[in-house]
């Protein structure tokens, strides 16, 4: 679990970290089969005198796949023990933070389809949705009392 993080602020703790599921980088996992299945039709139209082709097919579409992995480990949502940010990786040199003060945050909510599920987090300047998270109800109740934490600590 990540203790500390960029940015972090001086008696800011992590409380704890989450991602979406795994199968958000499913993209490139189909890529991985559209370019090797297509290699290897290639040497079964051609022969062995193709197997330079599958290769290169295998390596294109394993680099797609892992591109899509670190796409979605690079991306988590870190909540503090003051808020919660948003760190989105969006290309190999490009991320998006966002933070929102606990305090802010006026209503949690979430539902489920299926295996994953869906958290709205509202706040007076806007909403934040994370979509196809696992384990929904575990991240919606640890985010219910970090808010709740952080709401005590203002009121006193």
């Amino acid at each position: 679990m990540v203790k500390e993080f960029e940015g972090q602020r001086s008696g800011e703790r992590v409380l704890f970290v989450f991602r979406r599921h795994i199968l958000t980088s499913v993209r490139g996992f189909l890529w991985f089969i559209v370019v090797a299945g297509l290699s290897v039709l290639v040497v079964v139209i051609w022969g062995g005198g193709a197997l330079p082709v599958m290769l290169g097919g295998f390596f294109v579409g394993g680099l797609g796949w892992l591109y899509a992995y670190m796409l979605w480990h690079f991306s988590v949502y870190v909540v503090t023990n003051e808020r919660l940010r948003q760190i989105s990786q969006k290309g190999l040199f490009k991320k998006t933070v966002t933070d929102i003060g606990l305090n802010k945050i006026q209503s949690i909510s979430y539902k489920t389809r299926g295996m994953f599920g869906t958290i709205l987090i509202q706040t007076l300047v806007g909403d934040m949705t994370v979509s196809m998270v696992g384990r929904v109800g575990e991240v919606y109740n640890k985010l219910q009392n970090a808010v709740a934490g952080a709401n005590n600590r203002g009121e006193k």
